[in-house]
């Protein structure tokens, strides 16, 4: 039998109906053994986060002694209203109890978050009648925080193999004498992930409050369409570029074993949503482009100098005085006797002037050019190698949408085209490239 691991997020468990979905959805598909779950996200617009209700709860026990009951009150009403509307028997006020105790006594900042995933697992293995498997207990860090993949991957498969249908809480585990550890927010994906590549999954299934991932950002294009299928290098790229979909530490796990991802809608559990895979499956009638995505903010230094090709080193030595400041270069387009240097606009800003004065010292430059207010645009697709005139179609649709475009980066594997343009022109460059290839 197939194996497959399903991932809820906190929208898809932030109450007793989204439960009730969650519960029909793993129901509907024996194949579905493993289910790890978030902790209750919000229910509306103006709700809290359980997390952020326990992040509070941690801040208040260490300014003072009882300071933090209200916030404990709150998150215990929320989960007592979960229990009471599915109508399991669930001993509640034993695991508050706990949680207080270890407030007054000591507070753990790691500890205290967990509890939102613990606790929502609990009461999920309890609603369909499953094992709960703790990964405390099989999620190792070491005893400086560092997650210790090799062990982990042991002792999960372990515990996971001895349950046919198992509820693993997401975002924490525990180093060997039990002090826990969490990923960062967001971490339920690479729990996710992690227990994929554990049982050896035929799929990772990441349900959300989404149908997919989209083509490019709705907040600048209306309704783009959702992407049937996406490389993990695409992903890669779009996400560099802002397209956030997934944890980006959930990824390689799973991309390293040639597990796929199908990012699913809780909500609209008959929507196929978007497979993430290690290769195209062949016969796929795909778009050149896969997706569009971009970032504001970013500052361009531009670097003349004759014969430059001929001076050895010359490109290390610029890119080593950013380096020495923490300035990251973003991208690096170059020409014989000019460098560009794409920085983060407000990295670069702290250390502006003492990086020009280095480069104007140590490289002597005939010129040194700096522009702000620089936008950056990834048109992204593994189809673009195969399709001819891919880029001049990118290029006009741009100057169609009366666009000028500043920098243009293309890497040999030509997976992606990038492009540079004024921050004011950024929502109207990307609207045109999406017309094109929508």
């Amino acid at each position: 039998m197939k194996t497959i691991v399903a991932k809820f997020g906190g929208s898809s468990l932030a109450d007793a109906e989204q439960f009730r979905k969650v519960a029909a959805i793993l129901r509907a598909n024996p194949a579905r053994r493993y289910a790890v779950a978030s902790a209750p996200g919000k229910r509306c617009d103006t709700d809290t986060k359980v997390t952020d209700l326990l992040y509070r709860c941690f801040d208040l026990a260490v300014v003072g002694t009882n300071k933090f009951l209200p916030v404990l009150e709150q998150i215990r009403a929320r989960y007592a209203e979960i229990i009471e509307d599915l109508g399991i028997g669930f001993d509640l006020d034993g695991e508050i109890a706990v949680m207080e105790e270890k407030l007054r006594t000591e507070p753990q900042r790691d500890y205290v978050a967990s509890r939102g995933e613990y606790l929502n697992s609990k009461i999920l293995a309890a609603f369909l009648g499953w094992d709960f498997c703790d990964p405390a207990e099989s999620i190792r860090f070491t005893t400086g925080g560092a997650f210790d993949e090799a062990t982990t991957e042991r002792l999960l498969g372990d515990a996971l193999k001895k349950c046919s249908y198992a509820v693993l809480p997401g975002f924490y585990g525990a180093d060997e004498n039990g002090t826990i550890h969490t990923f960062s927010r967001g971490g339920s994906d690479v729990t996710g992930s992690l227990a994929a590549c554990a049982v050896g999954a035929d799929l990772y299934e990441n349900w959300t409050d989404v149908s997919g991932m989209l083509f490019t950002d709705p907040r600048v294009v209306e309704n783009p369409r959702t992407i049937d299928f996406v490389t993990y290098q695409e992903l890669r790229e779009l996400s560099y570029m802002g397209a956030s979909v997934l944890h980006e530490d959930a990824v390689f796990p799973v991309r390293k074993a040639r597990i796929s991802i199908n990012i699913r809608n809780t909500n609209r559990p008959e929507d196929p949503g978007t497979m993430i895979v290690s290769a195209m499956p062949s016969g796929t009638n795909r778009n050149p482009v896969t997706g569009v995505a971009g970032k504001r903010g970013f500052a361009n230094v531009l670097v003349e100098k004759a014969m430059m090709n001929a001076e050895v080193g010359f490109g290390a030595k610029l890119l080593s005085i950013f380096s020495k400041h923490g300035v990251p270069f973003e991208h690096c387009p170059t020409g014989i006797d000019t460098m560009s240097v794409v920085v983060d606009e407000q990295a670069f800003a702290k250390h502006r002037a003492e990086i020009l004065d280095i480069v104007n010292a140590q490289l002597e430059p005939d010129s040194v050019k700096v522009e702000t207010d620089l936008s950056m645009i990834a048109v992204v697709g593994c189809g673009m190698i195969e399709c001819k005139g891919t880029a001049a179609r990118v290029f006009r649709a741009v100057a169609d949408a009366g666009v000028n475009i500043r920098m243009i980066d293309q890497g040999s594997s030509e997976i992606n085209i990038i492009i540079g343009v004024d921050t004011v022109d950024y929502e109207a460059a990307v609207r045109g490239i999406c017309k094109e290839f929508c």
